[in-house]
């Protein structure tokens, strides 16, 4: 059989689940699902094998490892303790389940070679941020120099999701459109209710911390690439930041692809949450993006309560009630006027499914809820919480929260 140069570049392969053959899977499409291909980003911890304490140096070679194992889809964060790894371009969500599975179990087995394990979660429940050590690359070593203690604070992991629109230059109008939209990413995502060993009393404790760094939080009202170019233009020309990537909002035009980044999400501990949250936020670009009028809805005051609102994700998760200039709206009326909203764009881009388990996020609790479950259930056992995040990781399902519940070996 020949193939024409043009199938050829739409190919991709994989290793099956067994490694005994070859899988070739769609890297591309064509209609209109096409346009709003994405990608999704996860930093993972690594972990002590036995103590499940977070490491402190990690060796090159494991990166290297990870890279070579992954094709090129795994690599060093900012702190010695993370991994990240980055899906392919997707049109086919059930593709992107599968290669995240793929990515995690790649990881964990080159992890597991030099003592380690991976921990999908917004924050290490025992990590001491004051032990971080920053990655030996130098695009980290300069923030840390210039971060300070902030820097090495940033002992936290999140989940980035890239959607392509059919114009990149409209960006900035979804971004403003989508701004009210970031609290309930941030609440269905809640895996980081730990901090140094304590209970914290939030959901979601990785972004009150990622609020030190400069240039986080919710976009500016900014609508179009002109106006964002003047600001970044203004930054660079007054030696404040090297280039756009160091702007930590969360949710920003990527600088080297024609994308709008989600980054305000947890690494969600289980994979099917992470694939549902960026299916859910894949289908509000499509639908924000056809309605360019909503960008105009989002003022000031909008903005302001969305920022309310976010915190309140932060501290309540899954439990959450949102402000709004007609009253209280629990998360889950919010989130069936959002499904009602988006039902077009989920049959357009075949994700019904995957958004609709957004619901089963919020019926039964974020992975944040089954941290704490798991610390009531073991007598405030912390060291219960790791063995629960380090087995559920990898197994895609809720791990026993009980005092049998066993990290991988």
């Amino acid at each position: 059989m020949t193939l024409s140069t043009d199938v050829l570049k739409l190919l991709r392969l994989d290793p099956s689940d067994d490694r005994q053959h070859l899988v070739i899977r769609s890297a591309g499409g064509g209609g209109k699902a096409a346009e709003y291909s994405f990608g999704i980003e996860e930093e993972y911890f690594l972990a002590d094998r036995r103590s499940l304490e977070v490491a402190i140096q990690t060796p090159d070679e494991l990166f290297e490892s990870a890279s070579w194992s992954t094709g090129g889809q795994a690599m060093r964060e900012m702190l010695q303790s993370q991994l990240e790894v980055a899906t392919n371009v997707h049109v086919d969500v059930n593709d992107a389940r599968e290669e995240l599975r793929f990515l995690r179990r790649e990881v964990a087995n080159v992890a597991a070679q030099y003592g380690f394990v991976i921990m999908a979660c917004g924050t290490h429940p025992t990590a001491v941020w004051r032990l971080s050590q920053p990655s030996p690359k130098p695009r980290y070593e300069e923030m840390i120099e210039d971060l300070r203690s902030i820097g090495y604070r940033n002992m936290m992991c999140g989940m980035h999701v890239h959607v392509q629109l059919p114009d990149p230059e409209k960006r900035m109008a979804v971004m403003r459109a989508m701004l009210p939209h970031l609290p309930l990413f941030v609440a269905l995502s809640a895996s980081s209710p730990f901090w140094n060993s304590h209970k914290t009393g939030l959901k979601g404790y990785r972004l009150a911390a990622y609020s030190e760094l400069p240039r986080t939080g919710l976009p500016e009202l900014f609508e179009t690439r002109q106006d964002y170019d003047d600001y970044v233009g203004a930054l660079q020309r007054s030696g404040v930041l090297p280039d756009e990537s160091h702007i930590w909002w969360a949710m920003r035009p990527s600088m080297r692809l024609p994308t709008l980044e989600l980054r305000a999400p947890d690494t969600c501990t289980f994979v099917d949450d992470a694939v549902a949250i960026a299916s859910l936020y894949r289908c509000l670009t499509r639908h924000l993006y056809l309605r360019p009028h909503l960008s105009k809805l989002v003022t000031a005051v909008e903005r302001a309560v969305a920022v309310e609102n976010k915190w309140r994700a932060q501290r309540y998760g899954t439990d959450c009630i949102f402000a709004s200039k007609d009253g209280p709206v629990t998360i889950s009326e919010l989130l069936s006027r959002v499904l009602d909203d988006i039902a077009e764009d989920t049959d357009a881009l075949n994700c019904a499914a995957e958004v609709t388990h957004c619901r089963t996020i919020v019926e039964r609790g974020s992975s944040a809820e089954f941290q704490l479950r798991a610390y009531r259930e073991n007598g405030d056992d912390i060291a219960a919480v790791s063995r629960w995040i380090a087995t559920s990781t990898l197994s895609g399902t809720s791990a026993p929260v009980g005092r049998s519940a066993q990290a991988p070996s």
